[in-house]
């Protein structure tokens, strides 16, 4: 009985008609579980892959935060310069009209107004139309010219213009012409003083020149170093 089960067997085999063996099965066990594994590099390749992430983010971060220093910094230098051109103007109409009066209140305001319509004319028409990809770069340094020219001596120059005639006329430090030609006769009376303004004047627009390509250069290489990065 033995030799015919073995013979059985061997012809069952033969006819390929036999079951799956033992070994047979582990292997495809091991199929699936081969495959199943294959997800892993993957996921070794995402730990690998996180930290360049993060430090990508980082070297951007820095290159932003660098450069919204050095922004600030010539934004500031620009007001300040601009507040030193109401400083000046103040002193030239005081000394023209003759007044002594209200000091402090006329210089607080000459010095704080030219500087907060700098800083906030450079934010508006310069730095942040160039963030939004409006202008170019020939524009973005003329722009910060004018804003120099504007902002910070010829604002100036009407507002201590205006507050010390205000004032003469009320504590009568001048005589007052006719009727009609005030403004005329006050600008006759301040024509020689008014021309040391040229100073501030040549001053504002070189500094507004060599902001705007500074603020341009700054911003280009930002931008190309946070592209090459990505």
């Amino acid at each position: 009985m033995a030799a015919l089960g073995r013979e059985a067997g061997a012809d069952r085999r033969a006819a390929g008609v036999v079951p799956v063996g033992v070994g047979e099965a582990s292997k495809d066990i091991k199929m699936p579980t081969y495959i199943y594994g294959q997800s892993s590099p993957s996921l070794g390749d995402a730990k690998l892959r996180k930290p360049m992430v993060i430090e990508i983010i980082e070297k951007n971060f820095e290159y932003l935060r660098k450069e919204k220093t050095l922004n600030i910094y010539g934004t500031v230098t620009f007001g300040t310069t601009a507040g030193f051109s109401g400083i000046l103007a103040n002193l030239i109409f005081r000394r023209c009209f003759k007044v002594k009066h209200d000091a402090l209140k006329t210089y607080a305001s000459l010095t704080t107004l030219p500087f907060l319509s700098t800083i906030v004319s450079y934010e508006l028409l310069v730095r942040h139309a160039l963030y939004s990809g409006n202008i170019s770069r020939e524009n973005c340094v003329l722009r910060s010219s004018l804003i120099g020219i504007v902002c910070g001596v010829l604002y100036p120059i009407a507002l201590a213009f205006s507050k010390n005639g205000r004032l003469a006329v009320k504590y009568h430090t001048v005589p007052l012409p006719p009727k009609g030609r005030v403004l005329r006769y006050w600008l006759l009376l301040c024509q020689t003083e008014v021309k040391a303004m040229v100073i501030p004047l040549i001053l504002q627009t070189a500094l507004g020149i060599y902001h705007g390509l500074q603020h341009y250069a700054i911003f280009e290489s930002t931008l190309e170093k946070t592209v090459h990065e990505d």
